[in-house]
């Protein structure tokens, strides 16, 4: 189809305000689905995106929609994720199209993550129409949405279209703005093809799928093209699009998205962000993707330590999938091999380790999660850490640097006494409070973001009774008083057990950790100290005790004496047993303590 009639969009929004809803209503309308085979959360292909009500991966579908001058349009959606964690995917979504549908929820108005994906979708200067979707609600308040629009986001409230995807309210009109209003795709004005890799994955029969926008020139089966990043010219075997299943097409042209197959098996091969050219007349590289930087890090080891090579080609598959995760090797005194992974954030870790169960039936253990710290020596030298266990010693250390992150809190107006309290015990210091309407607050802080790590965001919606949203940015580095907990076994140090915490905090930890070692190790022929430690300080200690032998079971009566001796000698062996002994930690005490650390 000619470039005038094509129409590249997204659809952005908060989590759960309606987006994968709205997509299904729209491959319902266009009649790209039909009836018969419509189902709730059409796009969200994987189970575990059904089970949980979000939307983890970005999905391309191709929609032809006549519109009411008579003509006939390809509408490209792009349906994006709405959790903070999965931003990169949105990012990279808005990089493949000219506008966007932003969606408001009538009920709950502007929320942290709605005014983050409109700064994303105005960095990559993409045109936005809202969308006040869900206006069929009882309690759907449409003046306060639009008043949002306008004092949060200043986007004229009249632009906004009204909507109820779940009952088919204004799907018609929907069309119908992004036909008038989304710009139609331009050529770049270079000689040759310029197409832009925005995603891929692994199809056990056709290799590396990879998904892609065309900016200029046209692909087709049989064409030689160059990838760049691994310098490698492939034949192009299979091109089309989704519908949402895939299929085949002739050709792609100037500003179509869609799918290209080139047998193409190792998944380095290929890089998201990268430029395809023509092999004989390459044009100039697409800017691409801002190289994303992990935020939270943890190990990934197998159960069962055999299983160690098919975890590193899962990973393989599933970084083709997911670019944010990235991954190396290391290994563990307790745990054996594994691979020390980077993640966006505790959901996409708790995803990624999910999908490796499921898709690819692996049986898997993950350390306790960390940020990358810098460490300025006292040579004046730095070097990040990302492992407790590679931290210097501490006494060629001069200052430690942990990542600070900007939160933006949106919670009821009666809540933000308890939520400003939450903030001051995660170390967090709130910069400024802003009222958004009668009933919402939102206030901005600076908090640590090893604070936020575990149950930041659980406990902000147990404050708010779910009504609390929260959005973060990084925002830089700043000196603070970071120790090294330590938890030794016998006077062992457990390298798995290592973490990196705030002074303030360590001994409250160092208990927890002992308490929880001493309930899952197996008593030994002697006593065993677990000890929580700071360098050389011990700050918490619980002991297992001795598993006992009776050894005056055979004394019938006579002297105390002779009782005394045995007991005596009992303690001699235990004693030189101690010292000799070491204490054996069965995988599962790991497991059970890291499952609930």
């Amino acid at each position: 189809m000619d470039a005038a009639h094509i129409r590249n969009f997204s659809i952005i929004a908060h989590i759960d305000h309606g987006k994968t809803t709205l997509s299904d209503r729209l491959l319902h309308r266009t009649g790209t689905v039909a009836t018969r085979d419509m189902e709730e959360q059409l796009l969200d292909a994987m189970d575990l995106e059904k089970e949980r009500g979000i939307t983890i991966k970005a999905h391309p579908v191709t929609m032809i929609y006549r519109a009411r001058n008579g003509e006939d349009y390809e509408l490209n959606l792009i349906d994006t994720p709405g959790h903070v964690d999965f931003a990169y995917e949105v990012s990279r979504s808005l990089s493949a199209c000219e506008g966007a549908l932003l969606i408001i929820d009538a009920a709950q108005g502007v929320e942290a993550q709605t005014v983050a994906n409109v700064h994303l979708a105005m960095k990559q200067n993409l045109h936005i129409i809202p969308v006040i979707n869900k206006i069929d609600l009882p309690h759907a308040n449409i003046p306060q949405a639009k008043q949002q629009l306008e004092d949060i986001i200043a986007i004229p409230a009249e632009e906004a279209v009204l909507a109820s995807a779940k009952e088919g309210i204004g799907i018609e009109d929907i069309l119908e703005a992004i036909v008038q209003r989304v710009p139609a795709p331009k050529p770049t004005g270079e000689k040759s093809l310029q197409a832009l890799i925005f995603d891929s994955y692994f199809d056990t029969y056709k290799g590396v799928v990879i998904l892609v926008r065309v900016f200029n020139g046209e692909l087709r089966p049989g064409m030689m093209v160059k990838l760049p990043h691994s310098g490698k010219t492939v034949e192009i075997k299979e091109v089309g699009s989704f519908k949402p299943k895939p299929y085949t097409r002739e050709k792609l042209e100037v500003g179509e998205t869609g799918y290209i197959t080139a047998n193409i098996k190792s998944p380095r091969e290929v890089k998201v962000g990268d430029t395809i050219l023509d092999s004989r007349n390459p044009a100039a590289e697409l800017p691409g993707f801002q190289e994303i930087h992990p935020m939270v890090f943890s190990g990934i080891y197998p159960i069962n330590t055999a299983d160690y090579e098919a975890l590193k080609q899962s990973m393989a598959k599933l970084q083709l999938n997911d670019s944010a995760l990235t991954f190396q090797t290391e290994s563990s005194a307790a745990l054996g091999f594994g691979l020390r992974c980077g993640f966006l954030g505790l959901l996409h870790m708790e995803i990624v380790q999910e999908r490796l169960r499921r898709e690819f039936d692996m049986d898997i253990i993950a350390t306790y999660p960390s940020v990358v710290y810098r460490v300025r020596m006292t040579d004046g030298v730095e070097k990040e850490v990302d492992n407790p266990a590679f931290l210097p010693d501490v006494t060629y250390i001069d200052t430690i640097f942990e990542p600070v992150v900007k939160a933006f809190v949106i919670c009821p107006s009666e809540n933000i006494g308890d939520l400003m309290g939450l903030i001051s015990e995660k170390r967090g210091v709130i910069n400024q409070t802003e009222t958004i309407d009668s009933r919402r607050v939102m206030l901005t802080c600076r908090i640590p973001m090893n604070e936020i790590l575990i149950d930041f965001h659980d406990r902000i919606k147990s404050i708010t009774r779910g009504y609390g949203s929260m959005d973060y940015e990084p925002d830089g580095y700043e000196g603070s008083e970071m120790v090294k907990l330590d938890m030794l076994v016998n006077g062992e140090v457990m390298d798995a057990f290592s973490s990196l915490v705030h002074r303030s905090k360590a001994e409250n930890r160092g208990r927890t950790l002992a308490a929880k070692l001493k309930d899952v190790i197996p008593k030994q022929q002697f006593q065993v100290a677990i000890q929580a430690a700071i360098g050389g300080k011990i700050i918490a200690r619980e002991t297992v005790s001795a598993m006992r032998k009776d050894v005056t079971a055979k004394c019938y009566g006579g002297d105390i004496s002779r009782k005394r001796k045995l007991l005596e000698k009992q303690k001699e062996g235990k004693k030189r047993m101690k010292s000799m002994g070491s204490v054996d930690i069965p995988q599962e005490a790991f497991i059970e303590v890291l499952k609930t650390s």
